[in-house]
């Protein structure tokens, strides 16, 4: 997991501590660093961010002989990252559950991305999730567009143990949501998981769909799910969904056969909303609460 990342930073970390912290020798090497994270699918406004902050943190700055420069670097370094990863918002999925069924009022979640980020997969791991923490689920099926959309949901419900709302393809996504909403009250289950049809952000007609998925749903939390291993593609659909659709949360999935990391970092940046879990793997379990100090451990370990 995030071996390009970490051998830069290691690399970075290893030539500035034989520099001298001035202008002169810190801007070539960290002008280097950036082109290196741009390669490690960071985000241009990120890598810059994270260049300026460790240049200001480091420059002039004066070591006595007792004391550890590469230490030094490192927490310019460490600073830098938890700085991008840390929203100035936080969501805990679980604490707002305990709040709406607190109000005998569900707990509506809207899930959206493109096809192959593993959202429905993803969906699944949620719902056992909370499951598990003893709150009641039911599963809209509003992607009516994919063939085998219904089925794969239904499928997951089915191994959940939990109900699945509906209707036939082609039919109206944003009713279904309706739907899945008035039964949950109906029923007093405490979260709806509504499934979004798999979309380019450049598709105008299935953008429109999902404003008025949202329109109507009223949902209390909209995540984004973004697959790590598409890097860059990942940062600009987040940037892109972001500008059309209010975002409030991310899920980052396929993390641990992520090499490069960037993309990690990136999505927080851009969206400027906070990623909530990461997805580590196939198995429902394979949900990992996103700690930003441990995905800095992670890279500069």
């Amino acid at each position: 997991m995030f071996e390009g990342l970490r051998n830069s930073l290691n690399k970075i970390k290893g030539v500035i501590t034989k520099t001298e912290l001035t202008e002169e020798g810190l801007d070539p090497i960290l002008q280097d660093f950036q082109m290196t994270l741009l390669a490690n699918d960071v985000g241009l406004d990120v890598a810059e961010a994270i260049c300026e902050d460790v240049r200001n943190e480091l420059l002039g700055t004066k070591i006595g002989r007792t004391e550890d420069k590469r230490g030094m670097v490192d927490k310019a370094l460490r600073d830098a990252l938890c700085k991008v990863l840390t929203p100035e918002k936080q969501v805990d999925l679980l604490d707002l559950a305990r709040e709406k069924r607190s109000k005998k009022e569900p707990l509506i979640v809207v899930f959206l991305g493109v096809n192959g980020t593993g959202k429905t997969t993803t969906i699944a791991k949620v719902a056992n999730l909370l499951l598990k923490k003893g709150f009641s689920v039911i599963l809209a099926a509003a992607d009516t567009y994919r063939a085998g959309s219904i089925e794969q949901l239904d499928g997951h419900a089915k191994r959940l143990g939990i109900r699945l709302i509906h209707h036939k393809y082609g039919s109206d996504a944003a009713a279904v949501a309706y739907d899945a909403i008035s039964s949950a009250r109906s029923h007093g289950t405490n979260v709806v998981l509504i499934d979004t049809a798999g979309r380019m952000q450049t598709n105008k007609n299935l953008m429109d769909e999902m404003e008025k998925i949202v329109r109507v749903a009223k949902p209390d939390l909209v995540v984004y799910i973004g697959d790590a291993l598409t890097g860059n593609d990942a940062v600009s659909q987040a940037e892109q969904f972001s500008k059309q659709i209010r975002i409030d949360a991310s899920i980052l999935t396929k993390v641990d056969a992520d090499a490069k990391g960037g993309a990690a970092i990136s999505i927080a940046h851009v969206t400027k909303r906070p990623t909530i879990y990461l997805g580590i793997g196939q198995t429902y379990d394979d949900l990992m609460p996103f700690k930003p100090d441990y995905l800095v451990d992670k890279i500069l370990e």
